[in-house]
């Protein structure tokens, strides 16, 4: 039934989907081919977006779950009055709007940092094949609870390490998130500014950029504005300590 009744849009998703390097981040495993086809035909591919505008806002209702194509977004809360407080970054391949599910409106605002495409799922034809589909229901409680963990790295980073390993520890995140989808582990745009970094890290922009200069001067990164190239892998590594609790340092260390 399901698929009888999103099938004039299937030829159209099927073939955005399975060409896409990102799928194998985005589709579940264990669905037959039929239960794929369902699954693929309810993504919609949204026109791109430009800059700075918000794929939503505090208090809109949830219309549907996204994976970013290509671009990237930043998550925010606003405090004060032309103020934020940065909740992350989100790359290709990555998904974003869990906020929504449990009052059935956001929490949070999503704008893009750059033009960016990304793939909507409407959120209630989603809970029907989380339903008729246990593979993806499953996929989707991966997916929440990847964003827990995230939450809870994030607080270590911030109240357990210095400066320098914050950045370090930020830098060789984006890295394995990069190399995992197929681009350059040692060079890459950042595409947050300093400003935003700093609010993410719970840093002064003055203190970003300090330890980007000190960075570059140790030999560990080359910066020409927001372009970097990591020049000592190992040695930036190095500075991100032992922190067995924190899934992302374990990532970064065990990383080849």
């Amino acid at each position: 039934m399901i698929l009888q009744h999103y099938a004039p849009n299937l030829s159209r998703a099927a073939v955005s989907c399975k060409n896409c390097c990102l799928s194998e981040f985005c589709l579940p495993t264990g669905l037959n081919a039929t239960e794929l086809e369902q699954l693929i035909n309810i993504i919609h591919r949204s026109p791109s977006l430009p800059r700075g505008k918000h794929l939503f806002k505090i208090g809109d209702p949830i219309q549907s779950l996204y994976a970013v194509r290509s671009g990237s977004v930043k998550v925010y809360v606003p405090t004060e009055p032309g103020e934020e407080q940065v909740l992350g970054f989100i790359l290709p391949g990555e998904f974003l709007g869990f906020d929504g599910i449990e009052a059935q409106h956001h929490t949070c605002a999503a704008v893009p940092l750059e033009t960016t495409t990304v793939c909507e799922l409407p959120y209630d034809r989603l809970e029907e094949l989380c339903h008729a589909l246990p593979a993806v229901d499953s996929r989707i409680h991966k997916l929440i609870g990847k964003e827990i963990t995230g939450d809870h790295e994030m607080l270590i980073l911030l109240g357990k390490k210095t400066a320098e390993e914050r950045l370090a520890t930020f830098l060789l995140s984006l890295s394995v998130r990069f190399k995992q989808r197929g681009f350059s582990e040692r060079d890459f745009n950042l595409s947050m500014s300093r400003h935003e970094i700093g609010n993410y890290l719970g840093l002064a922009v003055e203190t970003v950029s300090r330890i980007f200069a000190r960075f570059q001067d140790e030999g560990l990164i080359s910066v020409n504005r927001r372009y970097v190239e990591i020049l000592a892998m190992d040695e930036l590594k190095k500075l991100v300590g032992d922190c067995p609790m924190d899934e992302t340092c374990a990532r970064v260390r065990e990383a080849p």
